[in-house]
């Protein structure tokens, strides 16, 4: 009894079929349709992959919204080298990374400084790079200034004031002067009287300058500014 129930109910399933099969003595196989069916498989299987991949990309959105929160303090991320040693500046108070170096680039490092300037000049115009950017340094590319190929044997004449540093948010500037940093409680002075003024030397190099957590993959306006004085005062 019950089998003859299951096929009555095979036999209903099978007329509710809204798409009956042709026989097969109905068909007639030509070489014009099987490279027609396979040109139509081959086009759906690629685009079925490239959908996969544009699946998983990534893409940057922004959101800006105002920050009401006044009481915690705003992080500066600087990477700064200024032509002079670092006894002779005044942000050795602030920063504890300062590094001798030497102020003129390798050739390599010259070859990517100028890239990153041209750069800079393109996303003045093709806001949508930065997209391409940010999806190359997810994939590994470098973003920071490469370490020098050769071995130099000129004299670190340099300071390189690389770290971070917490500030209130008010009304203020951060500046790297010649001297110690002397505070007082109406803020600070720099003591450049031990300094000679032969030794003035404010040409400085910008390899990164933000605001907040750093993001890898984000160019920032300043970022590859070089300022290098005639006098070397």
């Amino acid at each position: 009894m019950r089998r003859l129930n299951r096929k009555k109910a095979l036999n209903f399933v099978k007329e509710l079929d809204a798409f009956p099969k042709v026989p097969e003595s109905y068909v007639e196989t030509t070489a014009s349709g099987g490279t027609v069916s396979v040109l139509a498989f081959t086009a759906m299987a690629l685009l079925a992959f490239f959908e996969f991949f544009v699946y998983r990309d990534t893409w940057m959105k922004y959101e800006y919204e105002v920050d009401k929160d006044f009481t915690s303090k705003l992080r500066i991320n600087i990477d700064i080298t200024v032509a002079m040693r670092c006894q002779c500046n005044g942000a050795i108070t602030y920063f504890t990374i300062l590094l001798q170096v030497i102020f003129d680039l390798s050739p390599q490092q010259r070859l990517w400084h100028r890239t990153l300037l041209l750069i800079q000049n393109r996303l003045c115009e093709e806001h949508s790079l930065q997209d391409v950017l940010f999806k190359n340094v997810m994939k590994g590319a470098p973003t920071a200034l490469p370490p020098r190929e050769d071995d130099p044997t000129q004299p670190l004449n340099a300071c390189r004031i690389h770290g971070h540093l917490y500030v209130n948010k008010v009304a203020g500037n951060f500046h790297i002067t010649v001297g110690k940093a002397i505070p007082h409680p109406r803020g600070h002075a720099h003591l450049a009287a031990l300094v000679s003024h032969e030794t003035y030397n404010f040409s400085h190099r910008i390899d990164h300058l933000s605001f907040g957590e750093e993001i890898p993959g984000i160019l920032n306006p300043l970022d590859g500014t070089e300022k290098v004085s005639a006098d070397r005062k």
